[in-house]
């Protein structure tokens, strides 16, 4: 039996409020126009029922220490390094101001790897978001845990030689964002993410061995979804799924692109030097 069993199962309950001012606030962090009818974006439920662990509870990486009593959700993981690898989102319902909403998050898996760097844990996640008692967004959610990097390891990913061979030719939908400092540090207030990959360099490069800090996999999937409404309106979405392949550096071009094909959307995104950085898909609403 693994030593994670226990945590199978292991659930957590979070409430909070869609309020006006969380509202104003993600729309001004992407330079959206508050919606008159208070119904909100899809993508907003990545801002509510955030962890809210005190701050002298926080690891050094900036993630909310893990041990094994029982109050604690998240399995004790020894492997330092924490990414959010995917998830899988279903929307029911939009989400709208006031709204009073609930959170159960549940762990479903839990899974040692092998792979090319090292040993990996992924931890699978399911969160079933309520707004006044309806369930309006089911996301599964893959958490991966890493070995430390090695003090003198390349910095990741590496610097390009050459410019990149990205085609936008291949999209119906091109959009170039350069997701900067200011953007990067507001999400993370957004979503009380203290992970410091995102607003602390010498961190981000010394002790994780990134070439910068690193852009949030949710803020970028939050920009593809944002793609995805411009390209077939609003809350339009029955489900949309996102990979991160590849870290994204703060203050380079990221290029979000999307075609249509037989299922609803394909997505993506890309570095300015070729590199895809994140994968994604998308299923319409019936209408």
């Amino acid at each position: 039996m693994s030593e994670w069993q226990p945590w199978i199962g292991r659930e957590a309950l979070a409430e909070d409020v869609l309020g006006e001012s969380l509202a104003r606030r993600w729309c001004a962090a992407f330079d959206l126009a508050l919606p008159e009818d208070g119904v909100m974006p899809q993508g907003i439920h990545f801002c509510l029922c955030t962890p809210d662990a005190p701050t002298g509870a926080l690891g050094e990486d900036g993630h909310p220490l893990r041990d094994d009593s029982p109050q604690s959700f998240l399995p004790p993981v020894p492997l330092p390094r924490r990414m959010w690898a995917s998830s899988s989102i279903a929307f029911h319902a939009p989400l709208a101001i006031r709204q009073r909403i609930a959170r159960r998050s549940r762990i479903l898996s839990v899974e040692e790897k092998s792979g090319r760097s090292g040993a990996m844990v992924f931890v699978e996640v399911e969160h079933e978001t309520q707004g006044d008692g309806a369930l309006a967004v089911r996301e599964v959610q893959t958490l991966v845990y890493r070995e430390a990097a090695a003090p003198d390891a390349p910095l990741q990913p590496p610097a390009p030689a050459t410019a990149g061979t990205f085609a936008p030719d291949a999209y119906d939908v091109h959009r170039t964002i350069v997701p900067d400092p200011r953007l990067l540090f507001r999400y993370s207030a957004l979503t009380f993410n203290t992970h410091r990959i995102h607003y602390d360099a010498p961190y981000a490069t010394k002790v994780e061995r990134y070439r910068g800090i690193v852009v949030h996999g949710p803020l970028t999937a939050s920009l593809l979804l944002q793609l995805a409404a411009r390209t077939v309106g609003e809350n339009r979405l029955r489900h949309f799924a996102f990979r991160g392949l590849s870290p994204a550096i703060a203050d380079e071009p990221l290029h979000l692109v999307a075609r249509h094909d037989d299922s609803g959307l394909a997505l993506a995104a890309f570095a300015a030097d070729g590199r895809q950085v994140t994968e994604a898909s998308a299923r319409l609403a019936p209408g």
